[in-house]
């Protein structure tokens, strides 16, 4: 079953057998719609501020944190096994620098200054919300440490301290189908973990099934991937062979946030074993690119860049 807050999919979950209610997660009295047992809960909703136009910190209160707790208790009435939480890489940004290796159990922090810092102290406090119910009422949960993950979405921006901007990877590509010319900025030897979502999706349902007792994962590859190595993948998938993009490299540009994700626990205790490198993402994403298999949930790419 799928839940969301929109109120039409569309019909297209239904095309995959697949019911779908349409529940407002910060009103409790909505959760009756919902059935009254189930196994497991796989909690992904609240407010992003890659999301938010302007800023609204009332929304991250209400949805990640009245809707976490909403959420739990449904839990409790239903019987559900397990929940399943997706934490942001936000509560360790702290650690995002000098290709540092980031261990799932890592300090939790949270920025003190940004657009992030209510978002952040409201995930933190959820985490401590689902470990309470973990102690006090034997609730499973699984806590999977989210960093940036990469899918074809039809919509390339996003929100950086409230205003609209394209996502830079998605930038990126569509200057190398042009052929254009692309600067790498800051250090090219600078590392990120890039996680596909189809890896993504195979944690989650790997966390579903396992009977290990939970605790928190880190969603990655265990893999960092320059920023040299990423601009010139890009340019080798997307790029026209008769006119492969070129690369100008820019040191006097800010550097890139890097990290990599140790998913040493992930794999032992959940059996999760990644299955796309670097350049088989690319390589699926862009045939995603070109099917748009969400087009009747999410619209098309065309639509959103008319706007």
């Amino acid at each position: 079953m799928a839940v969301g807050h929109r109120k039409s999919d569309n019909g297209f979950f239904s095309e995959h057998e697949i019911q779908y209610i349409s529940v407002n997660i910060t009103r409790k009295e909505e959760f009756v719609k919902l059935p009254q047992e189930v196994y497991a809960v796989v909690h992904l909703a609240g407010a992003v501020p890659a999301r938010m136009e302007g800023y609204n910190p009332q929304k991250y209160i209400d949805t990640i944190l009245t809707g976490t707790l909403n959420i739990l208790n449904y839990c409790l009435a239903a019987k559900a096994d397990r929940i399943l939480f997706a934490q942001s890489i936000s509560d360790v940004a702290y650690l995002c620098k000098n290709n540092a290796l980031i261990d799932a159990d890592s300090t939790r922090h949270f920025p003190q200054n940004n657009d992030h810092s209510i978002y952040s102290i409201c995930k933190n406090a959820a985490v401590d919300l689902i470990e309470h119910y973990y102690v006090k009422f034997g609730l499973k949960r699984f806590v999977l440490r989210f960093p940036n993950i990469y899918v074809f979405h039809p919509n390339p921006f996003y929100y950086y301290n409230g205003e609209k901007r394209w996502q830079s990877y998605r930038y990126i590509i569509e200057k190398a189908k042009r052929g254009e010319t692309i600067e790498l900025w800051g250090n090219p030897e600078l590392k990120r973990d890039i996680v596909y979502v189809k890896d993504c999706t195979q944690i989650i349902t790997k966390a579903v099934s396992t009977s290990a007792m939970g605790g928190m994962y880190n969603v990655g590859t265990g893999i960092g991937t320059s920023m040299r190595e990423q601009i010139e993948g890009i340019v080798e998938v997307f790029s026209p062979l008769e006119k492969q993009s070129k690369i100008i490299m820019r040191p006097d540009k800010p550097d890139s946030v890097c990290y990599i994700m140790d998913v040493s626990k992930t794999m032992e205790e959940l059996g999760y074993s990644p299955k796309y490198d670097y350049r088989s993402y690319l390589q699926d994403m862009k045939q995603e690119m070109v099917e748009e298999p969400f087009k009747q949930l999410w619209g098309s790419a065309l639509e959103y860049m008319e706007h």
